[in-house]
């Protein structure tokens, strides 16, 4: 938060408005020592509470304790069943179209915060109507996703074929179906358990989510692209009732505003970067095998991704959208980030 915002914050509590205690309760799925909750969700909640004068209490409620599943997580949200939490809109194909386009092969780069800066960007561009039923407090991204695989890493394209491999979403699964392989979408919680029941030969998540996943374990190889791109990416929100936000007196507002939109979304991005780090740690230390695409291998899977994307910009101009102006936007945002 900068100076600016820090000092209306201040300001506006030392009215002498009436005293108002809130309760919110926010939800995701994931567990609470992963990479976002523990990096960005928990320090995010403290500062509100801190900030408010303890006069907003955040509660997080890890692994849908609050019911429902990952895949309505939105709904949930925008119904009232919890107060706010974290949204992969992706879980949900078809619904929020545009916001595929961040998720397209190789669109962002491999650091987690500039691709959700990029994110933010796009999002106060084309997403905000799309997602008018909540209130947004940020939009982000991962890390680059890896490809973790039962026995030997995969070397050439043809090592694809015929794998069972989880993907998170509809770009994600596009990308390996056009690889060779066989996608399953599956959302974070269902990977372990279909893993160690063989269903899976493997899948693609960031490292920050292979130890609490217990992916050292159940997987033996962790392969990377090369290069600075990502092979694919996830879109979140973390989001708020829209009628809880709006019924809050204006001073409680602002502190919500202050830890919100850019520096929010950036946040939880840095917050996957720290996540990358430790989760590679982890299968450094498990001694499991650690591979990248040769340069020649990834050429050739960035060039069944172009492939996708045409296809992609095709389909969105069928629904009425502008495919390629979408795409373009998400490159020109990802550039102002990884420019040199």
């Amino acid at each position: 938060m900068n100076v600016l915002n820090a000092t209306l914050v201040a300001l506006a509590l030392a009215t002498p408005a009436a005293a108002q205690e809130v309760t919110l309760r926010f939800q995701h799925f994931v567990n609470p020592n992963s990479a976002n909750p523990k990096n960005f969700m928990a320090p995010w909640a403290e500062a509100i509470e801190t900030q408010s004068n303890g006069r907003i209490k955040v509660e997080l409620y890890p692994f849908m304790q609050l019911g429902g599943s990952p895949v309505n997580m939105y709904d949930l949200i925008a119904d009232g069943a919890v107060d706010g939490g974290w949204v992969i809109p992706g879980y949900q194909p078809g619904r929020f179209p545009e916001a595929e386009a961040l998720e397209l092969p190789f669109m962002t780069p491999k650091s987690a915060e500039a691709a959700s800066q990029a994110a933010w960007d796009f999002t106060e561009k084309h997403l905000l109507d799309d997602f008018a039923d909540v209130h947004i407090v940020a939009a982000h991204l991962h890390g680059p996703g890896i490809i973790h695989k039962k026995g030997d890493a995969p070397e050439t394209l043809d090592d694809f074929a015929g794998l069972d491999l989880r993907g998170p979403s509809r770009p994600a699964t596009l990308l390996l179906e056009a690889m060779g392989a066989n996608p399953v979408g599956m959302p974070v919680p269902a990977f372990p358990e279909a893993l160690a029941k063989g269903v899976l030969d493997g899948g693609v998540i960031p490292w920050e989510q292979a130890p609490s996943l217990k992916l050292d374990e159940l997987t033996d190889s962790h392969t990377d692209v090369a290069g600075d791109r990502a092979l694919y990416n996830l879109y979140f929100l973390w989001a708020m009732n829209k009628d809880v936000y709006e019924g809050l007196p204006d001073d409680l507002k602002a502190v919500i505003d202050a830890n919100s939109g850019a520096m929010a979304s950036a946040w939880a991005g840095r917050a996957h970067d720290i996540g990358d780090a430790d989760g590679r740690a982890v299968i450094e230390a498990r001694g499991n095998q650690i591979a990248e695409l040769s340069a020649e291998v990834t050429g050739e899977i960035e060039a069944l991704g172009a492939d996708v994307t045409e296809a992609w910009i095709a389909e969105m101009d069928g629904k009425g959208l502008d495919g390629a102006g979408l795409v373009a936007d998400a490159r020109a945002a990802v550039a102002t980030y990884t420019a040199e």
